[in-house]
């Protein structure tokens, strides 16, 4: 069953939200995703966002650039949690976004990840899941340990080969 929602306005922001997608599918994690802009086609918004809860949705991940309203507008009418993703943008790099994002008035919150931050939405929205799912939380603690193993890896073929040969990879 479905349990995430991703939404973005652009297919611009694919690239970012894609990674949220393909966490969620490493995770075992049923997902939709779809392009919905918020201020060109509102009607086709509010029927996204109304009909999430009856869909069984548990988590919606919203990104959106400038103006970023999609994921404030998304946690005002869905009444589960929503995590936004603000994107780069190039007047300011993606600071828009982000404060648009972050700065919901009191009352609608919206978990905001870094700008282009997809893969962490992922991982947030999986570990929300994961508060009523052990299977889903055991797949997480491996996810988890296998980053370690990499990390450790790395670590043991830099003292192998030194800086220098490291970096020639």
């Amino acid at each position: 069953m479905t349990k995430v929602g991703i939404v973005m306005g652009s297919d611009s922001d694919m690239p970012v939200m894609a990674k949220a997608a393909d966490i969620l599918e490493k995770l075992g994690v049923e997902y939709e995703m779809t392009i919905i802009s918020a201020h060109r086609e509102p009607d086709v918004f509010f029927e996204y966002a109304k009909s999430a809860e009856s869909k069984g949705w548990k988590v919606i991940i919203a990104g959106a650039g400038m103006a970023a309203h999609l994921p404030g507008m998304c946690a005002a009418i869905f009444p589960m949690p929503v995590i936004g993703v603000p994107m780069h943008t190039t007047s300011l790099g993606g600071r828009d976004s982000l404060y648009s994002i972050v700065q919901m008035p009191s009352g609608i919150p919206v978990a905001t990840v870094a700008i282009n931050g997809g893969a962490n939405a992922g991982l947030l929205a999986a570990k929300i899941l994961a508060t009523s799912d052990p299977e889903l939380l055991e797949r997480l603690k491996a996810y988890s340990a296998d980053l370690k193993s990499q990390v450790e890896a790395k670590a043991e073929r830099l003292a192998e080969v030194g800086y220098k040969e490291y970096m020639k990879k």
